[in-house]
């Protein structure tokens, strides 16, 4: 019998803060209801009938850093400008402490990354309420929790994309591929906050679309599965996936499974793996080498005739706002989960982050240089015995410097102008997917300097 996960949740026992998170995150008003006396989005003002705007998500934001109570526990940072101008922000929520991330509560910090892909906008929906009901909440659960976390959001991760309905950025780019080279501004933002607030759990929404019968369920998640992402981490992101975001999105009555994985509908099968692999340079991957738990929800984006959710009010697809509800109410249900997780397991979470970011000062062990969890890498695709360092020419340095600054890594200055990046470093398993050779995504060839 294999051992019981220290992650697991006792049935789904979520407590007080999860029956406070249920009706700050009850589904958006009927028309006919008056609408509160507080900051509400373009989404829920047409009441489903179409998307927040970026001028009415400025004006939102402003109006909940405004509002009565606000002021010491939500703060917002422009951390930096798309290729159109438009900006990307960071939210933070807590209670009051500094500014920056020295203000950010190690060990117990989640970030949210919400729409990467322009044309999956329920998650950002989720995000902007999120913050709005953390930012006003009068009750004492959830007082209790933001006086204990620090809750990080990105609402908006790709405003290009989401402003032309598009997957990638303005170039084109897929920013949800690009964690590792960060050649957009989208990504090159991200990382600086992956980098200088340190967030132990990262939580990415995206949407996907259907395919009957084997790919239709309304909620899809997945952990980190490259294969250098931490064991500790590894548990504790399965767990917050099949323990919590699950359980919690079932019990608002939506249907969940693995993403990437087609199932046989009448036996729960495995059928084939379409998506789902160990790219280092996905979010996802990304944050577990990194030394984060890490988390990617799927919304499912089309209606499926004759196969209504059981969750209320969304019974069909006749009605656009009404599927457009039932993917936000979706994404509601699984921050709800993820906030339960943080709020039950917050200390096994900053041991197993803190351990994480430590191992790599160690330099011992393999790195792998592809694989998956659910598909070992080949002997080739392991360096078993790494080197102690990679050299890098002047010219190379020089052009790559950028993008191992953003992510954190050191390197030591040689006399020709070039450099030697260490392994011995808490970013250890990141440096030869950067820098060797083999690498399939490397952004600059280093010569191993053997120990």
């Amino acid at each position: 019998m294999a051992p019981r996960s220290p992650f697991r949740s006792r049935g789904l026992v979520l407590g007080a803060l999860a029956a406070a998170l249920t009706a700050a995150f009850a589904p958006v008003p009927s028309a006919r209801t008056a609408p509160p006396p507080v900051p509400r989005t373009g989404f829920e003002v047409s009441h489903g009938a179409r998307w927040t705007s970026e001028p009415e998500e400025t004006a939102f934001l402003a109006a909940v850093a405004r509002a009565p109570g606000a002021a010491t526990r939500v703060r917002i940072d422009r951390i930096g400008t798309t290729v159109q101008g438009r900006p990307l922000r960071l939210v933070r929520l807590g209670t009051a402490a500094p500014a920056g991330p020295a203000g950010v509560r190690r060990g117990t910090s989640v970030l949210l990354i919400c729409s990467q892909h322009g044309d999956e906008p329920a998650g950002r929906e989720a995000c902007l309420t999120t913050v709005r009901d953390l930012a006003l909440a009068k009750d004492p659960a959830t007082r209790r929790f933001l006086a204990r976390t620090s809750v990080l959001v990105v609402p908006t991760a790709n405003p290009d994309g989401r402003a032309a309905d598009t997957r990638g950025n303005a170039d084109g780019t897929d920013v949800n591929r690009d964690h590792l080279a960060l050649t957009t501004p989208e990504a090159r933002a991200m990382a600086a906050v992956l980098r200088d607030h340190r967030p132990d759990t990262v939580y990415d929404l995206h949407e996907y679309t259907p395919t009957a019968p084997y790919y239709v369920k309304d909620l899809l998640s997945l952990w980190p599965r490259n294969p250098n992402t931490a064991a500790a981490l590894h548990r504790a992101s399965t767990a917050l996936s099949e323990d919590f975001v699950g359980p919690a999105v079932r019990a608002a009555g939506f249907s969940t499974g693995v993403y990437g994985i087609w199932t046989d509908p009448a036996t729960g099968a495995p059928v084939k793996q379409v998506a789902g692999d160990g790219q280092e340079r996905i979010l996802r991957n990304t944050a577990g080498i990194k030394g984060s738990v890490g988390l990617l929800v799927e919304t499912r984006v089309d209606p499926l005739p004759g196969r209504p959710s059981r969750a209320a009010n969304t019974t069909d697809g006749t009605d656009p706002a009404r599927t457009h509800r039932r993917r936000v109410d979706s994404q509601l249900a699984g921050l709800k989960g993820l906030f339960a997780f943080v709020d039950r397991h917050r200390a096994r979470i900053a041991a197993a982050t803190a351990a994480a970011r430590t191992a790599g000062l160690a330099d011992r062990g393999p790195i792998y240089l592809g694989g998956a969890d659910n598909d070992p890498p080949t002997a080739d695709r392991i360096l078993t015995r790494p080197p102690r360092a990679y050299r890098l020419a002047p010219a190379p340095f020089a052009r790559v410097a950028p993008v191992l600054a953003a992510h954190g890594v050191h390197w030591r200055r040689d006399g020709d102008g070039g450099a030697t990046v260490p392994l011995r470093q808490s970013l250890r398993a990141l440096v030869p997917l950067l820098l060797d050779a083999r690498a399939d995504h490397h952004v600059a060839v280093g010569t191993p300097v053997d120990p």
